[in-house]
């Protein structure tokens, strides 16, 4: 495959279809093109690019398989039903990278259909913001804890801004990720928990976990993950969380938060490297637990507040 060509696989669809005009060579590569990248961009009003996307995907050669999906700046009424439109084409032409930055304009139950796909292999899903304080207060994809989650595939999973909900509030701890066995890379950042106490975690295969300013009702994350070997904690909330971690080959541990980080574990034969930064320690002695738990790093690095704290917890 010429360079010429390989050029139209990495820019907007909408791009690829105009650049394709310049040559009659050029004209139809757009029908097979196996990285589709969607972008609200260029289209003032929605129902121009609803139509846009329909001619598309519509005039795709049904053949080609759907490789890698990218949906960027989503938003306004209705944009919910263009990106679904868009998500059920790449499931059924096997799809293995989904990336997904949009801003609902309602709460939208994800995914709207089965999530099913054998063919799966990363998928980024996160809640643009405009303004800050969307953040906080704008709609979210929701996913429930009945949600058919069949991912066999799947190694790298990015949520970032969504809603994990259970109907009922129970003190169970919820396990969204049990199907998806071969996930290697999981990050969970800024995402509000309903419904449920604990977050459970049991994957065979993971390596790198981040847990990044999660809020909400869970306040119990239960790790096992044989094989992990990095996990990264980092929150901005005084919300206090407990984390139950099996994780006997881990390497490396990162903390940053507001409050002390409350730890249970069999120990950490493998560690490596700690790094501890707490902004406002308040327990003495869950420090000296913690500083315990950690014995076995050859490399601990705690924070001078941290620190401070314990040597003059009186102060």
């Amino acid at each position: 495959m010429s360079l010429s060509i390989k050029f139209f696989f990495f820019i907007d669809i909408k791009h690829a279809i105009q650049t394709s005009v310049l040559s009659s060579r050029w004209r139809f590569i757009w029908t097979s093109m196996p990285y589709l990248n969607f972008s609200r961009d260029d289209f003032y009003r929605l129902p121009k690019f609803s139509e846009f996307v329909t001619r598309v995907l519509s005039g795709r050669d049904n053949q080609t398989e759907v490789s890698s999906v990218k949906l960027s700046n989503f938003h306004g009424k209705d944009s919910d039903v263009i990106v679904e439109q868009i998500m059920k084409y790449a499931f059924s032409h096997n799809i293995q990278q989904l990336n997904v930055a949009c801003l609902p304009q309602k709460n939208v139950e994800f995914p709207p259909f089965r999530f099913s796909s054998r063919s799966l292999k990363h998928l980024s899903l996160t809640k643009e913001n405009f303004l800050s304080y969307q953040r906080i207060y704008s709609c979210s994809y929701v996913f429930k804890a009945t949600s058919t989650w069949e991912l066999p595939v799947l190694t790298t999973l990015y949520l970032d801004g969504v809603t994990l909900c259970c109907d009922e509030n129970t003190d169970k701890c919820i396990d969204f990720f049990s199907k998806c066995a071969n996930l290697k890379n999981l990050t969970l950042k800024s995402c509000y928990t309903k419904g449920f106490k604990g977050l459970s975690i049991c994957l065979p295969l993971l390596s790198n976990l981040t847990l990044e300013d999660g809020c909400g009702s869970v306040n119990v994350f239960n790790i096992v993950a044989p094989q992990l070997k990095n996990l990264n904690i980092r929150s901005v909330f005084t919300q206090d969380h407990q984390y139950l971690i099996s994780a006997p080959d881990l390497a490396f541990l990162l903390y940053e938060g507001l409050v002390n980080l409350s730890l249970s574990t069999h120990g950490f034969l493998s560690l490596e490297k700690a790094d501890i930064c707490v902004s406002y320690p308040d327990d003495a002695h869950q420090v000296l637990r913690l500083l315990q738990l950690l014995h076995n790093s050859s490399l601990l690095h705690l924070t001078w507040k941290l620190l401070s704290f314990f040597l003059h917890p009186w102060n």
